[in-house]
């Protein structure tokens, strides 16, 4: 019995784990694609390739985590499962959250940077 119950929490807590990490890695880079372009001075086929590999990274780091968290012992109730899958999927959840948000933080840097050496290399030509 115990088993079957163990089943049951990965065919429930997998799909959530992958869906929720498609979900964020399709918004984050759908919205990355206007800081990419601007960090690459609109050159278009660097910055999609860029933010392509970024989302490579992404799902890699992600779904490496979810499936190194996967084991889950001794269930011998559905309210063992409910109560475990709600600790691990909330605790991804968080942790999908910090990376996005360091994500976020990568594009706004690189967008700062890329702003600093706009404005130097225009400074640069206005007093010649």
């Amino acid at each position: 019995m115990e088993n079957l119950i163990i089943v049951k929490a990965y065919v429930i807590y997998l799909p959530i784990v992958i869906g929720l990490t498609a979900y964020v890695a399709h918004q984050l880079f759908k919205n990355s694609k206007v800081f990419m372009l601007d960090i690459f001075h609109g050159r278009e086929e660097i910055a999609m390739a860029t933010n392509q590999l970024f989302k490579i990274g992404f799902y890699l780091i992600n779904l490496g985590a979810a499936l190194f968290i996967l084991k889950i012992y001794q269930l011998s109730s559905n309210q063992d499962m409910i109560e475990k899958l709600s600790y691990k999927i909330g605790g991804f959840s968080i942790y999908l959250g910090i990376t996005l948000f360091m994500n976020l933080y990568l594009f706004f840097r690189g967008k700062r940077k890329a702003n600093t050496k706009r404005m130097a290399l225009n400074h640069g030509m206005t007093e010649e």
